[in-house]
């Protein structure tokens, strides 16, 4: 794995998620603008699948490949489980599930790291 780029992608999403609860505590369901947000966390996680598939294809082997797989295509799914059940319920609720669907994208992606590197 390329570590700027996962730091970056941590980072960004991170930053979405400090805007998501923000948007909670202000009382504010999911809008426009936090929803493309997600889209671009998630176009970062497409680019971090293609990194990762070019990578094993080039002969770079993780110690786990399943752990590593299940990271990587994990990674890709919570954010769109995340918005599904946001939008569901559109309230202040769901804004902070947002949050904390963001939070789970640095862990997982520092565990990817973590798999990748060991």
């Amino acid at each position: 794995m390329i570590p700027a780029f996962a730091v970056t992608v941590a980072l960004c999403a991170a930053l979405v998620a400090v805007w998501s609860f923000v948007q909670s505590a202000r009382n504010k369901a999911p809008d426009r603008a936090l929803l493309g947000a997600l889209a671009v966390v998630e176009v970062l996680l497409l680019a971090q699948l293609v990194v990762g598939i070019v990578l094993l294809i080039n002969g770079h082997r993780p110690a786990g490949l399943a752990t590593y797989l299940a990271y990587l295509i994990g990674s890709l799914l919570v954010l769109p489980v995340g918005t599904v059940w946001a939008l569901a319920e559109r309230s202040r609720s769901s804004t902070a599930v947002l949050g904390i669907a963001c939070l789970a994208i640095p862990v997982m992606v520092l565990r990817l790291n973590e798999v990748w590197h060991a």
